[in-house]
């Protein structure tokens, strides 16, 4: 029982980030800039980790178990790189349609793969190497450059979402090597922090704090923060200790068909059946490279 409420927490907190690309198009359809969008998310993700946090200072939960011996400033250097991943990613959801974007994204298991082949000589298996070629090639169905409908994409867009890619891989590998002696929701608020901190400073979102501000754009800000801030986070820190690495990156994956389906069924973008083909194989190639038999999937 304790093995399925982990695996039921990865899976809904993947799913959250699933739907963000939506909630974003939203927004800017209201005519919300990349500012306002960046800007409202972190600052009410940050206000909504630190309300948490203290309430749960308040009730005297045990955080003894945590030395917080790194100094709070670091993490919110580190948390830098969330709010680097927000403005690129955002910027490639406006310029491409969000399965396109998503898709764009997830080649972050290839980049970090050559990341840590390049910077800290991790070799890929031969079983991932593979994955990075399979994954490659459904990339290209997935994107819809067999079919016209790829003429219509930005090549800027593209270069946001791969850059968000590279990004996103930074981001995963300074998140798992800075603040893990902190507890999770002081870690979380810390790095939110940060990024909210560099979106102000790039972005200058500043009339999200003036009184004639759309109060439209909280309503998204609301949505934004709990399903790209606060849930995941916490589903995760939650999750990931009472599944294998194995499953956790299975369940993470679901991100990605989360994200086509909304886009296809609420933003009513067009995704050909090629394209849901590439989606396919992509999830089948992730699941392929992490799947052993020693793994308890069930």
């Amino acid at each position: 029982m304790k093995h399925l409420k982990g695996a039921l927490a990865v899976f809904i907190g993947a799913a959250s980030f699933g739907v963000l690309s939506t909630f974003v198009k939203k927004a800017y359809a209201a005519g919300f800039s990349l500012g306002e969008v960046t800007g409202v998310q972190a600052l009410l993700g940050m206000l909504i980790l630190w309300i948490i946090f203290i309430v749960m200072k308040v009730i005297k939960v045990d955080f003894n178990k945590y030395p917080r011996k790194t100094a709070s400033w670091k993490i919110m250097m580190a948390g830098i790189s969330t709010g680097i991943v927000s403005i690129i990613y955002y910027k490639c959801v406006q310029l491409v349609p969000a399965s396109i974007a998503i898709v764009l994204l997830m080649q972050f298991i290839w980049i970090g793969a050559l990341i840590n082949y390049l910077v800290f000589k991790q070799k890929p298996t031969k079983k991932q190497s593979i994955g990075i070629v399979l994954i490659l090639a459904a990339t290209l169905l997935a994107t819809g450059v067999f079919e016209s409908a790829i003429q219509d994409l930005s090549a800027l867009g593209i270069f946001y979402g791969i850059l968000a890619a590279l990004a996103y891989s930074i981001f995963i590998m300074v998140n798992g090597k800075v603040g893990n002696d902190y507890p999770p929701v002081q870690k979380s608020a810390l790095m939110v922090t940060g990024a909210c901190i560099l979106i102000f400073v790039v972005l200058q979102p500043f009339s999200l704090l003036q009184t004639t501000v759309d109060l439209e754009i909280y309503k998204y800000g609301v949505l934004l923060a709990v399903f790209g801030t606060v849930l995941p986070p916490f589903l995760f820190a939650y999750g990931m200790p009472k599944i294998d690495l194995a499953l956790g990156s299975i369940l993470s994956a679901v991100e990605l068909p989360v994200a086509v389906a909304m886009s296809y069924f609420v933003l009513y973008e067009n995704v050909s059946l090629l394209q849901w083909l590439g989606v396919a194989f992509i999830l089948a190639v992730v699941i392929w490279t992490n799947y052993n038999k020693k793994s308890n999937l069930l």
